[in-house]
């Protein structure tokens, strides 16, 4: 089962056999919250993970990051968690502009 480590989240362990969800919607149905702005739609890059591991896991870029990347907006070692499904094991963090006030963030 593929499974999703969240290293600044003290090393949450998601795991989702669930390859047609988005990783943002499987992070969202572990009951963790994390930020999307323009509801899922890959225009806004505040569901972007940093990634650790497991890059080759997401397939290639969708078209709204292929955009965002070309404008600068997301950097190689960054994806949309809107813009992704979970198809092998990743190691991911929130990006540091994109974390909440309300909840606790380990390093």
């Amino acid at each position: 089962m593929p499974k999703i480590i969240i290293r600044n989240l003290d090393n949450k362990l998601i795991e989702s056999n669930d390859s047609s969800q988005s990783i943002l919607d499987v992070i969202h149905g572990a009951q963790v919250d994390w930020m999307h702005s323009c509801g899922g739609n890959g225009r806004c890059t505040t569901c972007k993970m940093v990634m650790h591991s497991g890059q080759a896991s997401l397939g290639p870029d969708s078209e709204a990051e292929t955009k965002l990347r070309g404008l600068d907006r997301l950097a190689e070692n960054e994806r949309l968690a809107c813009q992704c499904n979970l198809l092998g094991d990743i190691e991911i963090s929130v990006a540091e502009k994109n974390k909440f006030p309300h909840m606790t963030y380990t390093d």
